[in-house]
């Protein structure tokens, strides 16, 4: 269960699922009221003995950025465990729980709890938009992130990762054959896949920034996987691909190879035969947003959502009888920044009659509430 980032500024504390989450305001409050209330040494810093967890050295809680930034600091050559929460969310209470079980059998773990709200700078900077969320760090980079009360998963992630992520598979890791699937759905996520470190828009490597240069200088139109932001996916391409290093270019789910091959590949004029032809961003959300009569874009799908607001939006869309197709702007980085500066709407999810923009969740329920959304979504209004 998490909290999502609302479009309004009220905090919305329903229950969304089972482990799916829990709404909250669109901006982070400033301070809660157990951080309003705690007590402060003569220099301002925060007094440690307020915020330890108990007895274990290893479970601890940050109230604030310069306290979280020591703790990666003086934790960097093991795992951090980071757990993002909110005091009103029971489930983050349980995870809390499950943290304390797993900081007693991991002493070699840094655990720290983190109130979202209560440390703005902290949750913005690493756009935690849901609580539970665990962010993992080695050496004081991120290096995975777990959304949602999983506490299986969370339990795998820590017994993998706080070993490196090597030695024999541990009761409760993911089968080969299901990271497999994954990495062939996330290669063929678009007819031009770049796997790089970072993003287009803030690359984190030499290799990256130079390739995505190459592709913007050529017009290739592409999507990409931030490796960085899952280690799983990191080191599990390597293997799959016989590739040992990043950034990766895949055409129509075949790898091309990396910086070098792309390079070899404009020197011989065989580039503009090779990636996919240029479509314009522009016309590429035209063409997707009257894909369907009615384009619901969200996080997730139709089968499974991934936020409080986009299974709000499906069991509205749901009840109101009207064939609808919808896309994962999740799996399609340019798509999500790109629609939100087309539409001039700043919040997901988006629904789309005919090529028009309707708005978001609160638009559709009023809709509904004043009896117009049927007739709005067969195009009548």
């Amino acid at each position: 269960m998490h909290y999502t980032k609302s479009e309004s500024n009220n905090i919305q504390r329903k229950d969304t699922g089972t482990n799916s989450g829990y709404l909250l305001p669109h901006t982070v409050n400033n301070t809660s009221e157990r951080w309003k209330k705690a007590e402060k040494c003569p220099d301002g810093v925060f007094d440690d003995r307020l915020v330890m967890s108990g007895s274990m050295a290893n479970l601890t809680d940050a109230t604030s950025l310069q306290q979280f930034e020591e703790l990666l600091k003086n934790n960097s050559k093991s795992l951090t465990v980071v757990h993002f929460h909110a005091a009103w969310a029971p489930q983050c209470s349980q995870m809390n729980d499950v943290m304390a079980e797993l900081a007693k059998e991991h002493k070699h773990t840094m655990f720290v709890k983190l109130e979202a709200e209560a440390v703005p700078e902290v949750s913005e900077k690493y756009e935690i938009t849901s609580v539970p969320t665990f962010l993992f760090f080695k050496g004081g980079e991120k290096i995975d992130r777990l959304d949602g009360a999983h506490a299986p998963e969370l339990t795998n992630k820590v017994q993998r990762l706080g070993s490196g992520g090597g030695g024999a598979a541990r009761a409760g890791d993911v089968p080969k054959e299901d990271l497999n699937e994954r990495l062939k759905r996330l290669i063929n996520a678009a007819p031009c896949m770049l796997f790089m470190k970072g993003s287009p828009q803030e690359p984190r490597c030499g290799f990256s920034r130079q390739t995505v240069q190459i592709l913007k200088d050529h017009n290739v139109h592409y999507s990409s996987f931030d490796i960085l932001s899952d280690e799983e996916v990191r080191l599990g391409l390597k293997t799959y691909s016989n590739w040992p290093t990043y950034p990766q270019v895949y055409v129509d789910g075949e790898l091309i190879g990396g910086l070098d091959i792309v390079k070899e590949l404009v020197e011989s004029g065989e580039l503009e035969n090779t990636f996919p032809k240029t479509v314009s961003l522009e016309s590429r959300l035209k063409s997707l947003i009257n894909k369907s009569p009615v384009m619901l874009f969200m996080k997730g799908n139709k089968e499974a959502a991934k936020c409080g607001f986009s299974r709000q939006i499906l069991e509205i869309m749901n009840s109101a009888g009207v064939e609808y197709n919808t896309f994962d702007i999740l799996e399609d980085e340019e798509v999500r920044q790109g629609l939100k500066t087309y539409s001039n709407w700043p919040t997901y999810p988006q629904l789309y009659v005919k090529g028009e923009l309707i708005g978001g969740l609160d638009i559709v329920k009023e809709l509904k509430e004043n009896g117009e959304l049927a007739s709005v979504l067969k195009g009548e209004n």
